[in-house]
């Protein structure tokens, strides 16, 4: 894991990298989605503890959950940064595929840059706020 004082960023190149994944997950382009993280990123949420271990271990939920909801919206309340180290509040909204049900939650994220790129993600929300796109998401098989 990465130092928190590895690499200053500035306020606007965090901007930049943050907008450039979340505008890559509202177009639905998942290769350049991906190519915002390491290939050995750490991710953590409320659902995911421990934390998933790899791009590819991460690829498999983003393409998952892909399959199973619509990113309908993306807005970012505040960015804060330390070092490289990126804090974010945000409310996201889905809709689901199959049912057409939106879910919206509010939550935080701290994301820790190596170059231009996430190599440390931890994710802040109330999981009872997804209980049923997490429940279209299982029951979606991938590639559908």
């Amino acid at each position: 894991m990465v130092g928190y004082g590895a690499a200053m960023l500035t306020h606007a190149e965090a901007t930049a990298l943050f907008d450039r994944r979340r505008r890559a997950w509202l177009a639905e382009n998942l290769a350049a989605y991906l190519d915002c993280f390491t290939d050995d990123l750490v991710f953590g949420s409320p659902v995911h503890d421990p934390p998933l271990a790899g791009r590819e271990a991460f690829a498999d939920l983003v393409r998952r959950s892909s399959a199973a909801l619509r990113p309908d919206a993306f807005d970012v309340h505040a960015l804060a940064v330390h070092d490289s180290l990126v804090l974010a509040e945000w409310t996201i909204a889905v809709v689901g595929r199959t049912d057409g049900r939106a879910v919206r939650w509010r939550g935080m994220s701290s994301a820790q840059y190596r170059g231009e790129r996430i190599a440390v993600w931890r994710e802040y929300w109330d999981p009872a706020t997804l209980r049923p796109a997490e429940a279209a998401a299982r029951a979606t098989p991938p590639g559908r």
